[in-house]
């Protein structure tokens, strides 16, 4: 599917599994860190909404605006960071890469690169809206 073109209602019907969506007081500035340091696909980029390619899964991002009548709104603290208590793993992404990329753009890296004892290598980086996001690899 081309996501570029595939009209609401038919990109609607295409979704499966699981579905990530996170509100943004900046969604161009969101779709941007993610594409400088993680390298993630930005699709339909607007100030209301963009979709997030990593490999198959799609992340939805919108704007506070687009989401005044959904019970979420109300919801939302008046101060960041709104992602306390949730980590997105961005598996196959360089944790090193993405803490030097996270670095260069001011970003804020709330734990090193560090090999678990699950046998991964990850680190977190906090986005600009406070979403925890887990670049890892297999440990070599």
């Amino acid at each position: 599917m081309d996501l570029e073109t595939v009209d609401a209602a038919e990109f609607g019907r295409s979704l499966s599994g699981l579905g990530v969506n996170l509100l943004c007081r900046d969604v161009r500035g969101m779709a941007g860190f993610l594409a400088r340091v993680f390298g993630l696909g930005i699709h339909r980029l607007s100030d209301d909404f963009a979709l997030v390619r990593h490999g198959a899964v799609l992340i939805q991002l919108h704007s506070d605006g687009t989401f005044a009548r959904h019970p979420l709104h109300d919801l939302l603290p008046e101060n960041p960071p709104r992602g306390a208590g949730v980590q997105l793993y961005l598996f196959g992404i360089d944790p090193d890469a993405a803490v030097l990329q996270a670095e260069a753009q001011g970003g804020t890296v709330i734990e090193q690169p560090a090999d678990k004892p699950h046998g991964l290598r990850e680190a977190t980086i906090l986005s600009p809206e406070g979403y925890a996001f887990s670049p890892a690899v297999v440990r070599a």
